[in-house]
């Protein structure tokens, strides 16, 4: 069995990428840390654990850091709705969070079970960069880190340099990527044109007549809408997914390459923008992966292998 920890501010595609480790039959996670961003870190809580839930798993949940390490928190009500899951209104869940404070659970996970546990981050790096500045010899005890976050081609969503998880908390970004935790950075551009669920990818999924199916598309609602709308994509964006995808099958991601990569913090204008020095100028060591390309249709068919019923 293969062993995730899922690190997140649990919104609409968030709680699809969760569904997507929960119900991969091979992989344990072992807990889900949430951290403030999409939404307040109390309804990212909630939302996890009603996705848990509609898995039929007790993973454990942990409330974490409910704002950004220097900054005031700003939230994306506009793109996943006022819930964070679409204006669903979804009923709250049976189950409570763990007391214990997720930066203090994910240092115990790791430091209990070293080199077993693989980190995958869907939110922005606050849990985390707490975390290793806590107990910094953890990141020499996490064999593999996935992130969703940044934009490798200086294409943004926030604002034209930069993408919202890194921009929401450049400073604990920068931490974990000098922190020494082996990162493969999967940019907001991979889940957009062609990767995106367009009418027909849609159609599909409610086709499979599944509860998870059902979820993943109605839950999103607003992000559609709000893609459609203000980016100008085809369909539903699924960053996070795309994420889990790469993490529960390597060879989605067909072209990576180690790269010098920093985080800006003080310009206004570039704030969280992921600088990559993709050809090595700065003579800088290498500190972080970058996902390059993915294989689209391995991506989407490894979301609709979970949506299926068991």
């Amino acid at each position: 069995m293969r062993r995730f920890w899922i690190d997140t501010d649990t919104a609409s595609d968030d709680a699809v990428a969760i569904l997507m480790a929960l119900r991969t039959p091979d992989v344990v996670v072992d807990g889900i840390s949430v951290v403030s961003g999409n939404v307040p870190v109390e309804m990212g809580t909630r939302n996890a654990l009603y996705t848990v839930e509609l898995c039929g798993k007790q993973t454990p949940v942990y409330s974490g850091i409910d704002r950004p390490l220097l900054r005031e928190p700003s939230y994306a009500y506009f793109f996943h709705g006022p819930d964070g899951m679409g204006g669903m209104n979804y009923p709250e869940p049976a189950g409570a969070e763990d007391k214990v404070h997720a930066v203090d659970a994910f240092i115990d996970a790791v430091r209990g079970s070293p080199g077993e546990i693989t980190l995958v981050i869907l939110g922005p790096l606050s849990n985390i960069a707490s975390a290793v500045r806590i107990a910094p010899d953890i990141a020499d005890k996490i064999p593999m880190c996935y992130v969703m976050g940044g934009a490798a081609a200086c294409l943004g969503n926030m604002t034209p340099a930069a993408e919202f998880n890194i921009w929401a908390d450049p400073d604990a970004a920068r931490i974990v990527f000098h922190s020494g935790i082996p990162i493969l950075m999967v940019g907001w551009e991979h889940c957009r044109g062609e990767a995106n669920l367009d009418d027909d990818d849609m159609a599909f999924v409610r086709s499979l007549n599944t509860p998870y199916a059902d979820f993943t598309l109605d839950c999103n609602e607003s992000a559609i809408k709000t893609n459609r709308e203000w980016l100008g994509d085809p369909g539903l964006a699924l960053p996070d997914p795309v994420t889990m995808a790469i993490a529960l099958d390597p060879e989605v991601c067909t072209k990576r390459g180690k790269h010098f990569v920093d985080v800006e913090t003080i310009s206004d204008l570039t704030r969280g923008m992921t600088v990559v020095d993709e050809l090595g100028v700065l003579n800088k060591e290498p500190n972080i992966e970058v996902c390059w390309e993915i294989n689209i249709p391995l991506w989407k068919e490894t979301l609709y292998t979970t949506l299926r019923d068991e």
